[in-house]
């Protein structure tokens, strides 16, 4: 039984009734630019509710995402994965995941601002409290997630998976409102030590409330299956990692959101 159905069936034992979880494509706007992701959550859930805002990896708001976001809206979440590209655009190989993803590491402002528009639009439905607001990414959307963070945005907690730590403003951190929780692969080749050790000090220089958490024997994606299982490629899935990264996130959660 995979994490979702499992979720889904521990809810249903609680509540006495299956969840009905929701997940449907929508779109909304930055500026010109539409984009396109998914939009989560329990139907069977009354009132407002705590909002998770999902920034994506190098390629794209895919099916992964989705998947994501169905796991949190089954732990009571609304969530929207989101999409900082644009819709229509899905690098289909890692040469172009790495061109798209530069225009934005390049550019932090739009990134920021192609974020920001996806809280925005979570944060107006019907089902989010948005007076409970967080953000989680994976990879190239842990920058994307912290950007967000240090532009001043209106948020409670913010979660990277295997994320991109390095900040060309690191006066910007001083802005953060939120918790800040980051999930590490410490044999990570792609994030650094010495990238993880400036981002501790942008941390503490800011006074934000912060915590790192390394994964021992964990490479860069260690949540994504898609990423294989050959550590010396630098990036591969690791089960363990995965699992232990994910209910960090959720005690997190618990602590900041509820």
């Amino acid at each position: 039984m995979n994490r979702v159905l499992l979720t889904l069936f521990l809810l249903s034992l609680a509540s006495g009734a299956m969840a009905t979880v929701i997940t449907r494509t929508v779109e909304y706007r930055q500026g010109d630019t539409v984009l396109q992701g998914y939009l989560s959550y329990d139907d069977a859930v009354k009132g407002r509710r705590a909002a998770v805002l999902i920034v994506h990896d190098w390629f794209g708001a895919t099916d992964h995402q989705k998947s994501q976001a169905g796991q949190l809206a089954a732990l009571g979440y609304v969530a929207l994965a989101a999409d900082v590209y644009g819709k229509g655009i899905r690098p289909a190989n890692a040469q172009e995941a790495g061109a798209e993803a530069g225009k934005y590491y390049k550019d932090r402002g739009l990134l920021r601002a192609r974020v920001r528009a996806g809280l925005d639009y979570l944060a107006a439905q019907p089902q989010a409290d948005p007076g409970r607001l967080a953000v989680i990414g994976y990879c190239f959307g842990g920058a994307g997630a912290l950007e967000l963070a240090r532009s001043g945005a209106p948020l409670r907690a913010v979660v990277t998976f295997h994320g991109s730590l390095a900040n060309p403003t690191p006066g910007d951190a001083k802005n953060i409102k939120a918790k800040v929780l980051v999930l590490h692969g410490a044999d990570d080749p792609f994030v650094k030590q010495e990238e993880v050790k400036a981002f501790m000090d942008e941390m503490r220089a800011a006074g934000a409330d912060w915590q790192l958490v390394q994964y021992s024997g964990a490479v860069h994606s260690f949540t994504d299956p898609r990423a294989g299982s050959d550590n010396s490629k630098g990036a591969a899935y690791n089960a363990p990692a995965d699992r232990r990264s994910w209910r960090a996130m959720r005690d997190f959660f618990e602590e900041t959101l509820k």
